[in-house]
Parts: C-alpha cells; sequence; structure tokens
C-alpha cells in the first residue's frame, strides 16, 4: 500500500515537476528564486503567494516618523544642472523646479538635473528626486524623471517571457545595437497581463485586445505619447502603433482617482495598501512624460507624487523592488548607464541584454 501511494504522489507530481524544469530552463535574466516565485503563482499557487507577500509587508512595513534625512541620496546619473540665467529669452519649454512639500527642503531637493551629455541647452531627460511624504515616512525618497516629447522618441519591446502573447518575432528583447547611438533612457513596463487583466499591441497588432476604461500608454504613428483611459475597440486603430495597458488610471485631470481606497480594481498581486516600491507613467499638460519610483509607497500617495510632480494622467506601471527599474545614459552607446535611485536593484545593464519583461527604451531625434 505505501509502495502504491509513492507511485501515486511521483505520477501526480511528475507534471508540476515537468514544468518546473522547464520553466528553470528557459532563457531568462531573472534569479532562480524569482522565477520560482513566478512559476508557482502561474501554477496553481498564486493566492498563496499573494498572501505570504502581503504578510510579508506587512511585517516589514516602515513605521510612521523616525528621523528626518540630513541630504538627499545621490544620483548616479545627474550631471550639473546648468546655472540659471536671468534676463535671457528661452523658447522651450523646461519644468519648474518641483517644490519641496515641506518649508526646509534639503539641499538640490526637487531640483532637475540633466542626464545626457549631448543634450545641449534642450536636455532631452531631466531627473530629480524628493520626499514624498516628508512629515509621516522622512526618510523615503522617490526619483522623477522628465521626457521632452519634443526631442525624443519612445517605444516599446517586447521581452522573453512577457507579454505571455503569441508573437510573430519577439525582436531582440533588448535595446536594438543600431539604435544605441541615441539611447537616452530605458525604463519598465507594467504588471504581467495574467495580473492586470489589461491588452497589448506593438506594430499596430493587437495580440492581447484591449479593454475599455483601462490605463493605457499609447503611441500614434504621429510617433506622439501619451496616457490616457482607452476608449476604443478590443483591437487598435491604424493610428496607434503601440499600447500597454495596466489597471485604471491613478490620475486623471490632474486629480487622483477617487477609487484608489478600493481595492480589486487594482490588481491581484498586493492591491492598494502595500508600501513597497511602485513605479507610474504620466504626461504632463504640455504632452511630456513623467516617470516616478521609489520605496514605500501605496497606490494614494504614489498618485500623490504624480500629481505634485506636474502630471495630469498617471498609470501604474510594476511594482517591487525587482521589477522597477529607470536607466539613464550619459554618453551614446548606452555608455554609463545610471539607476535613477541608487537604490533600485537591478544592474544599470538591464535592458543592454535580453530581459524577461517588456520595457520602453527613449531616443534623442
Amino acid at each position: 500500500m505505501r509502495r502504491i501511494v509513492f507511485a501515486s504522489a511521483v505520477l501526480c507530481l511528475l507534471p508540476a515537476l515537468v514544468s518546473y524544469v522547464s520553466a528553470m530552463t528557459k532563457p531568462s535574466n531573472s534569479s532562480l528564486g524569482i522565477r520560482t516565485v513566478e512559476w508557482m503563482r502561474d501554477n496553481g499557487a498564486r493566492g498563496l503567494v499573494n498572501k505570504v507577500e502581503n504578510i510579508y509587508y506587512s511585517l516589514t512595513a516602515p513605521a510612521k516618523g523616525g528621523p528626518a534625512l540630513r541630504k538627499l541620496p545621490g544620483q548616479a546619473g545627474a550631471l550639473a544642472a546648468a546655472p540659471t540665467r536671468h534676463h535671457v529669452v528661452v523658447h522651450h519649454y523646461r519644468p519648474p523646479n518641483i517644490k519641496p512639500l515641506v518649508r526646509a527642503g534639503l539641499p538640490g531637493e526637487g531640483v532637475w538635473h540633466p542626464t545626457f551629455v549631448g543634450g545641449g541647452s534642450r536636455p532631452p531627460v531631466l531627473i530629480t528626486s524628493f520626499r514624498p511624504e516628508p512629515v509621516d515616512y522622512p526618510e523615503a525618497v522617490v526619483g522623477v524623471a522628465w521626457i521632452d516629447h519634443t526631442r525624443t522618441s519612445t517605444w516599446l519591446y517586447p521581452g522573453l517571457s512577457e507579454p505571455a502573447v503569441a508573437l510573430p518575432s519577439r525582436g531582440p528583447m533588448e535595446v536594438p545595437m543600431r539604435l544605441r547611438s541615441r539611447l537616452v533612457a530605458t525604463f519598465n513596463s507594467g504588471f504581467k497581463l495574467s495580473d492586470s487583466g489589461g491588452g497589448f499591441a506593438t506594430g499596430g497588432h493587437t495580440y492581447a485586445p484591449l479593454q475599455p476604461d483601462i490605463a493605457t500608454i499609447v503611441r500614434y504613428r504621429s510617433g506622439r505619447v501619451d496616457v490616457i483611459a482607452w476608449h476604443g475597440g478590443g483591437d487598435v486603430g491604424p493610428d496607434v502603433l503601440f499600447a500597454r495597458q495596466n489597471l485604471p488610471l491613478i490620475v486623471n485631470d490632474g486629480k487622483p482617482n477617487p477609487n484608489l481606497s478600493d481595492g480589486p480594481e487594482w490588481g491581484a498581486t498586493l492591491g492598494n495598501q502595500a508600501l513597497v516600491w511602485r513605479s507610474a507613467m504620466g504626461v504632463d499638460r504640455h504632452g511630456n512624460l513623467i516617470y516616478a519610483a521609489g520605496p514605500d509607497q501605496g497606490l494614494a500617495s504614489l498618485a500623490s507624487t504624480m500629481i505634485h510632480a506636474g502630471a495630469v494622467r498617471a498609470m501604474e506601471l510594476d511594482i517591487n523592488t525587482y521589477w522597477t527599474s529607470f536607466i539613464t545614459y550619459r554618453f551614446p552607446g548606452a555608455r554609463d548607464p545610471a539607476n535613477l535611485l541608487a537604490s533600485m536593484v537591478r544592474s544599470p545593464q538591464r535592458y543592454l541584454t535580453p530581459d524577461d519583461r517588456d520595457f520602453f527604451a527613449v531616443y534623442v531625434r
């Protein structure tokens, strides 16, 4: 009887073992632990993984208060800010510095810095950092990037495994070598489609149907990139080159989504309350892109961060330490890459080799 039970157990576990081994031996740039968790999530243990993650983040949530920062962490990708010149007429838009949320701002808090040495007087990308909740969480710092839509071109690239849709070709799954001479930034995309339930389109073709009213970063054939609530059909129209969806908008018309306190519509992973690494993408009133990311963020604080940084519409992108990346490049050829925040754990070389997840790349025109 024991032999029969053992043989039956082995036979039952064999398909799972084959599936696990197959998943672990596929090309990937993620750690074994991360791939194991993702395999569990995709093979019947999603509820268990989500519960364990929620318990972990509840136990490790930062306590309110504590000592104030004396200075902001450095940003490796920041070049020296150009001195302000009075009585000089500027013929292009440049965002104002982000005002600190407390009167005694730290030196350099909210001050924009260029990142690309070839940007000239009109930097294609500017970065800064500030404290989004200096009273409750005085040690939390978010990084913000501003992308000039008149000087840049933004593209979406599929990864090794995400989005999990049938594509005729996944392309290079990294920044193409032929385009690296113009590369100025790369950043993470949204949740796995299985977690967000959103749609995906690239090259003008729809590979996962777009859902109504879902936040969508979209590029039109004119070159314009926008963040919108999708009101088209399931397929993109002839004027759309790519569209990537992820949950509802967190900011619209410069105001936070009134439903940020409701859990179900914010995904099947950690919802909206857990204080974790979160990232977001938005647009300002001039059509320029704004990216923000940082630790110890709930969805409401992420929305407030985007509004304070100047976004009129914004969507959440991926969350958790392992998936959040914004990388700048100081020199042409993708040389001297640097993370937006030093506390981002992934290598700044990410996206210069094939990556598991889909991502965005920004090129100077």
